[in-house]
């Protein structure tokens, strides 16, 4: 008797702490928020069972600022239809439908300001902006009362005031003003700060999709960051110009592939007006697709299995190519990587090796609705990498593009 009242319990409290795992589990990885359309129910793709109570006092809350007004409720998550996991919000709109483009595009950065990309001595002399106290990924804003907008700003405006130099820089979001006394250069005869700095940007990505009701698009599904400090470049204007594929490297382990464009003219074809980590936004002046819009998927429509995505890896035209999603993962605090999947299409693998720098941004759809973007490639294996979902983008978008007329997200 006593060995089985030894058993029970010891069966017991494994029961409960696999349930205590599990709670913890999803009430981490579980979203605050989901986006519902019309009057559909919520319904969670997990492996174990979670059920959505709806709140009785369901209630219409509208907002106070002037450029939305949207639909809220609130629903009680619960594990096996029991166990209370958390409390989250209900957003109801209508469904964007969006036209996948899987174009590539030029994408031309001016920053705001000159990114600080390194320090440097100044014959034999130590650093005078190191010195100060600048740090490299430091934007600066104006030096001596003159606002930066180029490179060789800095050294015109150095050049006033060669004992005390006043720098203006943002730092993690903060506006810091530095004095720094300045070197003069046996090279050249000027004085330097020993600062090495970028004030400009340009590559070539894939533009995800295209709203044709307010003419704007998403790109990229990550930010333009600055190839020495991994910052976002700070955006003070942008351009998206056209692009044809001119050639591949290849993906191998260890080595990611990319492709190479051409820009085609110097006419821009759309406006850059954000750059973030969730993607490039901006308007474009034509519509880039002749293609028919489809309905967005809310992230918790998606699936993991069979989808596709739209590349282009020669010259402009996209083609619909097979890929697998492996994993999908809720979790709001990786608002960039919510999707692993692998290149399944034989033909992709045997010309790029799968995803190659360039298709970032490529559409991904699944069950005729667009779900998310490329973002990443595994270094060690081409064939997979991460995916963004589309709702993060078109909610980003909503967010730094609305005007005070208009909002992106419509109450249902």
């Amino acid at each position: 008797m006593r060995k089985i009242f030894k058993a029970a319990y010891g069966t017991l409290s494994f029961c409960v702490l696999l349930l205590c795992v599990i709670f913890c589990f999803y009430y981490t990885k579980l979203p605050d928020k989901f986006y519902l359309s019309g009057s559909a129910p919520l319904n969670i793709r997990t492996f174990f069972k979670i059920t959505a109570d709806y709140d009785e006092e369901y209630a219409l809350q509208a907002l106070s600022s002037a450029d939305m007004c949207r639909a809220y409720e609130t629903a009680n998550l619960k594990l096996f239809g029991i166990i209370p996991i958390k409390e989250v919000k209900l957003e109801r709109i209508d469904r964007p439908v969006l036209v996948p483009c899987g174009s590539p595009f030029g994408i031309k950065i001016r920053t705001d300001g000159a990114v600080v990309t390194g320090l440097g001595d100044i014959d034999g002399n130590p650093s005078p902006a190191r010195i100060a106290g600048i740090r490299k990924g430091d934007v600066i804003r104006a030096v001596n009362g003159i606002s930066i907008e180029k490179s060789s700003d800095i050294t015109e405006a150095v050049q006033l005031a060669t004992c005390t130099t006043e720098v203006i820089l943002i730092r993690d979001g903060r506006e810091l003003s530095l004095d720094i006394s300045p070197v003069k250069s046996r090279r050249d005869n000027l004085y330097r700060l020993g600062v090495w700095v970028r004030a400009s940007s340009a590559g070539i990505g894939t533009l995800t999709f295209y709203d044709p009701e307010r003419g704007v698009f998403g790109g990229l599904g990550h930010g333009v960051t600055d190839v020495d400090t991994g910052k976002i470049l700070p955006l003070s204007s942008g351009e998206a110009v056209s692009v044809t594929i001119s050639g591949i490297v290849k993906g191998r382990p260890g080595e990611p592939g990319e492709l190479s464009g051409t820009f085609m003219s110097r006419v821009p074809i759309g406006t850059i007006e954000q750059n973030t980590e969730l993607g490039v936004f901006g308007t474009m002046n034509y519509a880039p697709s002749l293609e028919s819009g489809i309905p967005m998927a809310f992230k918790q429509e998606i699936k993991a299995g069979p989808a596709t995505i739209l590349a282009t890896i020669g010259g402009s035209n996209p083609k619909e190519y097979d890929i697998l999603i492996e994993r999908i993962d809720f979790n709001e605090n990786n608002h960039v990587k919510n999707m692993i999947i692998r290149i399944t299409d034989i033909e992709l693998i045997s010309r790029t090796g799968g995803i190659v720098q360039g298709m970032s941004g490529s559409p991904i759809m699944q069950n005729g609705m667009l779900i998310g973007a490329v973002t990443h490639v595994f270094i060690n294996d081409s064939t997979r990498g991460y995916a963004i979902f589309a709702e993060n983008m078109f909610r980003k978008m909503s967010e730094v593009m609305v005007s005070s007329s208009e909002s992106f997200l419509e109450a249902a």
